[in-house]
C-alpha cells in the first residue's frame, strides 16, 4: 500500500510541475512584511488566515521586499500577501499569486476567495 501511495505523490508532483493547487499547496499563503514596522501586522494576518485553517507562513527576515517574492515564487507558494505600512493602516492586503497577478484587497474578501479555492479543490486560482 505505501509503495502506491508513493507512486501517487509522485504523479501528481510531476504533473502540477510542484505547483500545487492552493487546495494541495503545503504553504497556502505566505505574509511579507515590507519593513520591521509592518512586521507586527503581517503576523496577525497570518494568525487570522491560521485560526481559518489555511497554511501560512511569515517571511520575516531582514532581507529586501524583492528578494522574498523571489523566494516565495521559487517555492511555488499560492499566494504571497506583501503587508507595508499602508496595509498595516488600512487592514487591506497586497494580494500576489505565483503568476506574479497582484491586486489590492480587503482581508475578507481575500479570506473569502481562498475559502472558496479550498473548499472547491480548484485546480487553477481564480
Amino acid at each position: 500500500v505505501l509503495g502506491s501511495i508513493e507512486r501517487f505523490i509522485g504523479v501528481i508532483t510531476e504533473h502540477f510541475a510542484g505547483a500545487f493547487p492552493t487546495w494541495l499547496a503545503p504553504v497556502q499563503v505566505k505574509v511579507l512584511p515590507i519593513t520591521d514596522r509592518a512586521a507586527e501586522s503581517a503576523h496577525q494576518v497570518a494568525d487570522k488566515l491560521n485560526d481559518q485553517g489555511f497554511r501560512v507562513e511569515v517571511d520575516g527576515r531582514n532581507e529586501k521586499i524583492g528578494k522574498k517574492i523571489r523566494e516565495a515564487q521559487l517555492e511555488k507558494v499560492p499566494y504571497m500577501l506583501v503587508v507595508g505600512d499602508k496595509e498595516a493602516e488600512t487592514g487591506d492586503v497586497a494580494v500576489r499569486n505565483r503568476h506574479g497577478e497582484q491586486t489590492v484587497m480587503s482581508f475578507d474578501a481575500f479570506a473569502a476567495k481562498l475559502h472558496e479555492e479550498v473548499d472547491t479543490k480548484a485546480l487553477e486560482q481564480k
